[in-house]
């Protein structure tokens, strides 16, 4: 294992305020704090009360910020607008007093990793002349196609003669294969927004970080390196040490969950064969239509293989009346699950999944071929290089009514499950798992960035 050393630099971790972006920035303030730096995690208040990380028994300190919904926001505002600009105004205003309340201490604060979603944290840390450091989440080949969306260089609403599109480092692109921002004009403006500004000021920053693997993204990593005006490192995969390297003592899991796990005994997976279960999970935003769950469930009821299905709560209405009775031992049907425990059961033969990019990356980590049914932002792009970049599974064909039929659910979900096919994308599945895993052992390219990286705060700490 591992071994912490003596904490010297102090620094102040800033997600933005969703499981997804918490997720793998925790993990990384993890990974900072085993190579010796002091890492302070700053959640809002309400994800505070929430995640309750006082309880942990973590080398991470947590702290918090208020977004101006201390009571949840989704209660307290009218719009996303609404609580972007809250976010904004009383966040600057929090992080300011925490920066402060941390300068009358005897561990200052000497740097700030801050969620690209959060370009205003920056400035704060701009002017207490705090060392910056951007943290992008997302594949860097999405970030690269709105960093050309925000600086012009790509033509916006995208008209068919433009086809197919070209951005360097990248693989040719349909419309279809572009984030939903984009593809779908005028969708979301409030979001799109948002990820375009994570460009702002983003030439001001000390480091960039991109939570991807380089020899997963190599070419658009190379191709973003160039426009950049300071170093941009790649760190990921940023899964559980357990999972991967293994060098952080007790690091299973994630530790902050915004949904409540289910007490369901997941034991059902330990009595079915290897490859023998298909894992569907659209992750903890998506909204699917009742339309859609109907022929989900005819899908899977068709392919014929058991599987284990995420239903968060709210969404358990939608799933047709009867059909998990029907199913009986063929499925397990749960509110919420610590998912890369469960990609890494060797029951799992495939994963149904929305693609976002934490599920994508963890899928590829744990050598699991996907279905890839995209639902709008990045998670379109991901399914692009799942099918035809990483060659690690298959996308879904949509109806132009905008719903996956069952039929082609069953279709897909055979072809990753059975055939010569779906040998060849467990085959690729496995390649980039080994990749994964020497990107993060020590001496592999992300182990080297990390130390990087530490070496210089340490240095301008000092």
């Amino acid at each position: 294992m591992e071994k912490k050393a003596n904490n010297r630099g102090h620094v102040l971790v800033i997600p933005y305020p969703t499981q997804g972006h918490i997720n793998p920035m925790l993990q990384f303030s993890k990974r900072l704090s085993s190579k010796g730096l002091k890492a302070t995690f700053a959640t809002t208040v309400f994800i505070s009360e929430t995640m309750k990380p006082e309880l942990l028994n973590s080398d991470i300190d947590f702290d918090t910020i208020s977004d101006g919904c201390d009571e949840g926001r989704f209660f307290e505002v009218r719009s996303i607008d609404d609580y972007l600009v809250r976010l904004q105004t009383v966040g600057s205003k929090t992080l300011t007093e925490l920066i402060i309340k941390h300068k009358n201490s005897p561990r200052p604060i000497d740097c700030i990793l801050y969620d690209a979603f959060l370009p205003w944290v920056l400035d704060v840390a701009q002017q207490f002349g705090i060392v910056g450091i951007a943290f992008f989440t997302q594949a860097c080949a999405v970030n690269y196609i709105y960093y050309y969306a925000r600086n012009g260089l790509l033509s916006l609403p995208i008209s068919s003669s433009m086809m197919p599109i070209v951005i360097p480092g990248l693989p040719l692109l349909d419309l279809r294969d572009m984030p939903s921002f984009i593809y779908v004009v005028g969708s979301y403006p409030s979001y799109f927004e948002l990820v375009l500004n994570q460009f702002s000021n983003i030439a001001k920053a000390d480091f960039i970080l991109v939570n991807t693997f380089y020899k997963l993204e190599q070419e658009v990593v190379d191709s973003m390196s160039k426009v950049m005006s300071q170093p941009l490192l790649t760190i990921g995969p940023t899964i559980p040490s357990m999972y991967l390297d293994k060098r952080l003592e007790n690091d299973k899991d994630y530790d902050l969950n915004l949904f409540k796990l289910d007490s369901t005994n997941t034991c059902w997976l330990t009595t079915k064969p290897p490859c023998s279960v298909v894992y569907v999970s659209f992750g903890s935003l998506a909204n699917l239509t009742s339309d859609q769950m109907k022929e989900l469930s005819r899908g899977l009821k068709q392919a014929g293989f058991h599987f284990l299905w995420v239903v968060r709560s709210s969404e358990l209405p939608k799933v047709p009346h009867g059909f998990i009775e029907e199913m009986g031992d063929k499925a397990l049907i749960v509110t919420w699950i610590p998912q890369t425990e469960v990609l890494a059961n060797e029951a799992i033969g495939c994963f149904f999944t929305h693609c976002g990019w934490n599920s994508t990356i963890e899928a590829l980590c744990l050598g699991v071929p996907m279905v890839a049914m995209p639902q709008w932002t990045d998670q379109t792009t991901d399914a692009k290089l799942v099918e035809d970049v990483w060659k690690v599974g298959v996308r879904v064909n949509v109806r132009e009514d905008g719903i996956v039929s069952g039929d082609e659910i069953e279709r897909c979900i055979r072809q990753v499950m059975e055939g010569e096919q779906g040998i060849e994308m467990k085959r690729n599945a496995m390649k980039w798992k080994e990749l994964a895993v020497e990107a993060v052992c020590e001496g592999g390219s992300s182990d080297k960035n990390i130390d990087e990286l530490v070496s210089k705060i340490l240095a301008r700490c000092k």
